[in-house]
């Protein structure tokens, strides 16, 4: 008679073994990432005043054009054009796309800015959905907007990309606020290595909670609803240490779609962003990586922590859900389609360490993360899996994923001190330890999402509820 017992016993171990290999990498790539990025920050030269930026690189500054796709952004994206427009830089023009908007977005730009029909000559490079018509204003000559039909995200920048004409480009979400010289500072690795530098991403931080005037962060302050403070540790985390850890080995894969500066010429030869593609920000990374890597050309892909852009969280579980899950939808679908990529000798680091970090991260990781969560407790029920090994187990995970968050907020207060306030450390140490017991949990139940939703080839892009960055009206 077959004995169920032993394969029982077989699958369990098995897949004890993935969670336990899997977590040991994850692991291994988040202690990496703390020591390069401490590394890293050990060594970047103390942070310039504004005013000696502008003196040292004013007169040799490129010129950049600021792409904003704006999709049903009628809350924010008169405030945040304004704020775009008092940037400090010498020489930019801001390009508006109306993505085939079904609110009143391009009726407040016409209205907020007395927007006029004109015609502009422009190269089209890269394809996209029609141009219904481009809009000037008479307020300002830094100011354009394109109105065209709807095709998501990554088409309205190839559109921008097209009547752009400054070798630079930046890509900004409509939500957005950027601060004075965070153009600048962004700048200023293509100032400094114009021959290798193609891109540059910036910090994205949470505006939720801190005081707004005139499109300006005028007081940094902590969100007053718990789901937005845990997402400063987790954006804190995101940006402070994995990215500038990536960054110092040159094998940075996501310059994020909310704030990146790109050169116009490398992303044209790529072919501009994908169009319909969940992670268009992390597709184009990867494409530029594979593009100067097959050309054998040397190259910067880097990113900066000062050059800060300001952005909405979502302040319910509904809505955060949708972002995750997207998230993870394109993360998934940009390393199958460079799946070549992986563990590839051609494309060196890139290959093993970016690809590797995807795979461990963002493939398994959520799979296993959630096996755990369910079976090794079961295991031990069955009495599988000893008291000692659950309570080791249980107590590793926890005491590692505090720490990481932790020392991450540790960095960010060594380095650039934006929480001016003792006691906003406070609440966000204690914030980085809670995040742990719950969030963290949730989270990777909706990156599993993300894992069937990208199975069932689901497209939905979901919507993303904006309260405003301006505050209450009074």
């Amino acid at each position: 008679m077959f004995d169920w017992s032993q394969e029982i016993v077989l699958v369990a171990s098995i897949l004890s073994w993935f969670i336990i290999v899997t977590g040991l990498a994850q692991t291994a790539v988040y202690l990496l990432q703390l020591i390069i990025a401490g590394y890293a920050l050990s060594k970047r030269p103390p942070v310039a005043r504004s005013a000696l930026l502008w003196h040292r690189y004013g007169d040799v500054a490129p010129p950049i054009a600021l792409l904003v796709p704006a999709y049903n952004e009628e809350v924010n994206v008169v405030e945040s054009v304004h704020s775009m427009l008092a940037l400090e830089y010498p020489n930019f023009e801001v390009i508006v796309i109306n993505d085939g908007s079904k609110d009143q977005t391009l009726q407040r730009l016409i209205e907020g800015f007395k927007l006029v029909k004109f015609h502009r000559p422009y190269e089209e490079a890269l394809t996209h959905k029609p141009i219904r018509g481009l809009y000037s204003s008479p307020m300002t000559e830094r100011l354009f907007v394109v109105d065209k039909e709807n095709g998501g995200k990554a088409d309205a920048q190839n559109a921008g990309i097209n009547v752009c004409r400054a070798p630079l480009f930046c890509v900004i979400d409509g939500d957005s606020i950027l601060e004075p010289d965070a153009l600048m500072r962004a700048a200023q690795p293509f100032i400094d290595d114009p021959e290798r530098t193609i891109a540059v991403g910036g910090t994205i931080r949470i505006a939720n909670g801190s005081r707004i005037e005139g499109g300006r962060v005028r007081e940094v302050r902590l969100p007053h609803r718990l789901l937005p403070l845990l997402q400063v540790v987790e954006y804190l985390r995101a940006f402070l240490m994995a990215r500038l850890a990536w960054s110092r080995i040159n094998t940075l894969m996501l310059v994020s779609g909310a704030f990146g500066l790109f050169r116009r010429a490398e992303v044209v030869a790529v072919g501009g962003f994908t169009s319909g593609s969940m992670g268009e920000d992390l597709d184009l990374v990867i494409k530029l990586h594979r593009h100067m890597m097959d050309t054998k050309r040397k190259y910067s892909i880097q990113f900066i922590p000062e050059p800060v852009c300001w952005t909405e969280a979502p302040e319910t579980l509904r809505v955060l859900a949708r972002q995750r899950t997207r998230w993870q939808r394109g993360a998934l679908e940009c390393f199958f389609r460079y799946r070549s990529m992986l563990f590839n000798p051609r494309y060196g680091r890139v290959g093993f360490l970016g690809f590797g970090h995807i795979l461990v991260v963002d493939v398994l990781g959520p799979i296993s993360e959630v096996l755990g969560y369910v079976l090794i407790p079961a295991f031990w029920l069955l009495g599988i899996l000893s008291t000692e090994y659950l309570l080791a187990f249980t107590s590793l995970v926890f005491t590692y994923g505090v720490c990481v968050s932790v020392c991450s907020l540790v960095l960010e207060e060594a380095e650039l001190r934006r929480f001016p306030r003792a006691r906003d450390l406070a609440v966000l140490t204690a914030v980085a330890v809670f995040e742990n017991f719950g969030y963290r949990q949730l989270n990777n139940f909706w990156r599993v999402k993300g894992w069937w939703q990208y199975l069932r080839a689901d497209q939905s892009w979901g919507e993303m509820t904006r309260t405003g960055l301006t505050g209450p009206k009074k």
